[in-house]
């Protein structure tokens, strides 16, 4: 045994700090006396080295040792072929014991990867012929594929995958997210389907993932519920997240926070999805339970962007809008697909008055989540924010002619529509026919109130407002209640309404306004109250977002240490 194989030895048990010394110190001795070991042997020490560095998360500096130990494997290959011509099989045998070529390229694709030099790991990927490459080798090159945007290289990559590893769900959520036909990638699952018990559900669980990336999202709903009754997959963690996520794209927040609760109950650890649940408390205007599930997260992992997103939310929900900023940076530099990040970064931005930041955000998170209309209400937004109302109307009816006559797409297009004086009919149309659909749509009972509002229909919006709260208990809905009783002299339930609003939410401002307005009237009969378009405005959905930022000259030295211009 000599000095290679204990140090291929100490590897193999972990012991990656010993490995780096020992590895150096025998490295030196090679390169001040290239006779002490054979080429073989030194490419083996460099590989062990390289690898006890990249354990110690210094990756650009793994790269460059592995990249020397591919240097050096060349220089064996060519002395391996002459001693192979003379008849060495020991020579063969060695070779056969050495580190992979392919699983070192890997490596470096992995740290180039981490170092965020996507087109380095491509090209270090690429150089691997096709044969050769591995399941884990596919699947990294596909997952970057997608993200450079080469989307037909990205597919035969995950087929690639699914050739090899039939049951590689997130490569079936790849080629689903692509627009591969669901019927498609269940074919290619279909044999190994038949031919274990059990596995029924698989072909139910491919057709559930097919609707959620077709944006349609009821049938995704009946179809993981569905999945979510049978005996076998009750309460699995990942279905219901699934599921919590479909109900939050669906509108539905009330059955999105439930399903988040019962997963974070089934796994204390939970950290995927719970940045759309951060964001939903903090909008519904649960503040301290925001606040008590970031730093819950950051004890789990500060790593992920999860937590930075939650946190993020707390302080955007609480006009701190810079901090918002640098938060939501931090998590776009931990995970630069993650949505939540782009449309926390993105809002913050956009509250700021950095609208043309904003919406390169925006596009972003739709370039990753073309089927969440929060992506295109966001851009909207923006655009309605700089006057673009006819870039807003182009991208409004995109959305409506893309995903169909949906409430959440009536609502966004009659949005634009109340922008605008000449189309208010139409507004009103659209907003009829969206809560003809689903009555209890928060955003389009909140926008239909708004147009009664401006035509002083005061009796018609209280019996509006109060049968959307008939079901569900929403602070903006009670205050603009509030606002319409006041309007129409009743104070005492007007009062009550803002005080149900507060209760709701404390930090609601335009409540706290109303009552402290309602308490200076000397007597009801006095009291002159004109409803204001602009107090009207706001949704269950997006809060209420004004407000003076006290924390930005503290948070703008780290804006820009994150990068942001």
């Amino acid at each position: 045994m000599n000095v290679i194989d204990h140090v291929r030895d100490m590897a193999a048990a972990g012991l990656h700090s010993n490995v780096r010394i020992l590895s150096s110190l025998l490295l030196t001795m090679s390169n001040n006396n290239p006779e002490l070991f054979s080429p073989a042997q030194k490419y083996q020490l460099l590989v062990y080295h390289a690898d006890a560095i990249f354990h110690d998360k210094e990756y650009r500096n793994a790269a460059c040792k592995y990249s020397m130990a591919l240097q050096q494997k060349k220089v064996l290959s060519k002395t391996s072929k002459v001693r192979t011509s003379t008849g060495g099989a020991a020579a063969n045998i060695q070779a056969q014991s050495l580190p992979s070529e392919i699983e070192v390229k890997y490596k470096i694709a992995e740290c180039y990867t981490i170092l965020k030099l996507d087109k380095d790991a491509i090209a270090v990927l690429d150089g691997i012929p096709s044969r050769q490459r591995t399941p884990k080798i596919n699947m990294m090159l596909a997952n970057l594929y997608r993200k450079a945007g080469q989307e037909r290289s990205a597919v035969t990559s995950y087929k690639e995958v699914l050739r090899q590893c039939p049951l590689a769900l997130d490569a079936i959520i790849g080629l689903l997210s692509l627009s591969v036909k669901g019927a498609e990638v269940a074919s290619m699952t279909m044999d190994v389907i038949q031919s274990m018990p059990n596995l029924d559900w698989l072909s139910v669980w491919i057709k559930a993932y097919a609707f959620i990336h077709a944006g349609d999202n009821q049938r995704a709903i009946n179809t993981i519920c569905s999945l979510e009754k049978k005996s076998l997959l009750r309460d699995n963690v990942d279905l219901l997240v699934s599921l919590a996520d479909v109900y939050f794209r669906a509108g539905d927040t009330k059955n999105a926070i439930l399903k988040f609760e019962q997963a974070q109950m089934l796994d204390p650890y939970l950290i995927k999805g719970m940045d759309v649940y951060g964001y939903l408390m903090a909008r519904e205007g649960h503040l301290e339970d925001v606040e008590v599930l970031g730093g819950r997260l950051f004890n789990i992992s500060d790593q992920h962007a999860e937590p930075w997103v939650i946190s993020g939310c707390h302080s955007f929900y609480s006009k701190r809008y810079s901090r918002a900023l640098y938060l939501g940076a931090k998590a776009i530099q931990l995970n630069s697909n993650s949505v939540q990040a782009l449309l926390l970064k993105g809002a913050a931005l956009r509250n700021m008055g950095r609208v043309q930041e904003a919406i390169i955000h925006f596009r972003e998170a739709m370039r990753l989540a073309p089927c969440r209309l929060d992506c295109y209400e966001g851009l909207i937004d923006c655009y309605l924010a700089s006057n673009g109302i006819r870039e807003a109307m182009g991208m409004a009816n995109n959305i409506y002619k893309t995903l169909g006559a949906n409430a959440q797409t009536l609502t966004i297009l009659a949005t634009v529509c109340l922008e605008d004086p000449v189309t208010q009919e139409k507004a009103k149309t659209l907003l009829d026919k969206a809560l003809a659909q689903r009555p209890d749509y928060t955003k389009a009972v909140v926008k239909k109130a708004e147009l009664l509002s401006r035509e002083q229909k005061y009796e018609e919006g209280i019996t509006l407002l109060r049968n959307a709260l008939a079901n569900q208990s929403d602070c903006v809905l009670h205050r603009m209640l509030g606002d319409f009783l006041v309007a129409v002299n009743d104070y005492q339930e007007a009062m009550d309404q803002y005080s149900i609003a507060l209760s709701l939410d404390p930090n609601d401002q335009k409540s706290l306004e109303g009552m402290q307005k309602m308490e200076k009237e000397e007597s009801p009969t006095d009291a002159t109250v004109e409803l204001d378009g602009d107090d009207m405005e706001g949704s269950g959905e997006d809060g209420d977002l004004e407000g003076s930022d006290s924390e930005a000259a503290q948070w703008a030295d780290q804006e820009q240490w994150f990068g942001m211009q």
